[in-house]
């Protein structure tokens, strides 16, 4: 069930589901998530931005505006992993990986030049990569590291491209 604008979904993540957030975000959603949020103020703010909430709290669903649809939303499942979430929402929506979207904010990346990273980055990341990126949102360097190599053999095989 892909949205039918064309456009990729965005999601709200609940206090909760702030693994499951960065992991959307590495497989190139906008997820957005604030820690100790109010379920409220989740729903307002998802209902305004027209995002979907991933929750694993049962009686948000009690709530009016996810009965009646002002607020789409999808519960998931307690007791399981980050990966395993992930999984769930990704085959839920029919959603392909996409590109990568900054881990830490769920801002866009946006590639430069490798000389422009010099100053900033670790000598050895400098040394070992060719790429480098900054976040378009909290302006953070980022570059593919073995971090970086371990998340995308994950998101490849929860995918099924290896």
């Amino acid at each position: 069930m892909a949205e039918t604008t064309g456009e990729a979904p965005t999601f709200y993540c609940d206090a909760m589901l702030g693994g499951l957030a960065r992991w959307l975000r590495a497989a190139g959603y906008d997820a957005r998530f604030d820690y100790g949020i109010d379920d409220a103020v989740l729903l307002a703010r998802a209902r305004e931005q027209g995002r979907i909430v991933l929750s694993s709290d049962g009686p948000l669903f009690d709530r009016t505006v996810v009965r009646t649809g002002q607020v789409r939303a999808l519960f998931i499942p307690r007791q399981t992993g980050k990966i395993e979430q992930l999984h769930f929402v990704m085959r839920h929506f029919s959603l392909p990986l996409r590109p990568a979207r900054c881990m830490a904010c769920g801002g866009g990346l946006i590639e430069v030049p490798r000389h422009a990273a010099a100053a900033e980055a670790p000598p050895l990341a400098f040394r070992r990569c060719d790429r480098f990126w900054r976040c378009d949102r909290c302006d953070k360097l980022l570059w593919n590291g073995t971090h970086w190599q371990r998340v995308d053999r994950q998101l490849r095989t929860l995918a099924g491209e290896q």
